[in-house]
């Protein structure tokens, strides 16, 4: 990887963009963080473009917010922007209903379910870049875990809660499962995929899924009292494959077994009284 590349990222406040704005400047790269009605954004050349512009937990209440962060600014990028590469950040929930999570799959979307209108809007997002005539690449991320997780997401509020409380109640069933991936797998694989990777998809993943009974069994290992509500819903998703990426970069290295103690404690510390 170029030790002198130029990176523009959208979105780059949020959680991911931060994160990845600080490994850029470590490998060597100029970083810029714009905002969105900045209009250098269509005058001035972008270098590599990371796209990490999105919402998350509350897109069912900013539906208008949702499809702009993830389609309208993306299009005007697109049609106008000035750029080498663009690596759009897509997600795995798309695969919510599919028979298979390879990249080629078919992907199932209702218009009126509610809940479908941020796969809509980010398979939109997705498809713009595809077929846009640029040099661009999809990244579908699955569960990202790191420092300074966005307090809505589900392994946040239940490190929160242990640390908080020092006891969690799951409202899903314990064999409830998900694959996480570490922020610091995601920021190393993106460079990667932008400067070395090709047009097209890629799922970014562990590629193996976590159960909700094995967080709970290690909390409980750590002082803390887990216990699941009765008649929870399983809400389980399908392992993530990652044949493509890990064929041209390599498997991802973190496990998120392996780094729940040193999240536990950075929860614990934020959560200390002053």
């Amino acid at each position: 990887m170029s030790q002198h590349c130029h990176a523009t990222l959208i979105g780059g406040k949020g959680f991911i963009g931060r994160h990845l704005h600080t490994y850029l400047q470590s490998a060597g790269w100029t970083s810029h963080v714009p905002e969105k009605d900045d209009v250098r954004l269509t005058t001035e050349h972008l270098g590599h473009v990371f796209y990490c512009a999105g919402l998350t937990a509350d897109f069912r209440q900013r539906p208008y917010a949702t499809v702009d962060a993830h389609v309208s600014l993306l299009a005007k990028i697109l049609q106008h922007g000035q750029f080498d590469t663009l690596t759009y950040l897509s997600s795995t929930r798309v695969y919510a209903g599919a028979s298979d999570t390879d990249e080629a799959a078919v992907l199932s979307v209702q218009a009126h379910a509610a809940g479908d209108l941020y796969n809509l809007s980010k398979l939109m997002g997705e498809s713009l870049c595809l077929h846009g005539g640029r040099n661009t690449r999809v990244v579908r991320l699955s569960n990202v875990f790191g420092m300074d997780m966005p307090e809505q997401n589900f392994l946040s509020e239940v490190l929160s809660d242990a640390a908080k409380c020092g006891q969690v109640v799951f409202r899903s069933a314990p064999e409830s499962q998900k694959d996480y991936v570490s922020i610091a797998d995601v920021v190393r694989f993106l460079p990667l995929i932008a400067t070395k990777g090709e047009i097209g998809i890629y799922n970014l993943a562990r590629g193996s899924n976590t159960t909700h009974a094995s967080l709970a069994l290690q909390l409980e290992q750590m002082g803390v009292r887990c216990e699941f509500e009765n008649g929870a819903p399983n809400l389980s998703f399908p392992p993530i494959r990652t044949n493509k990426l890990e064929a041209q970069f390599g498997p991802a290295e973190f496990e998120l077994t392996n780094e729940l103690q040193a999240l536990f404690n950075h929860y614990k510390k934020h959560h200390e009284p002053d």
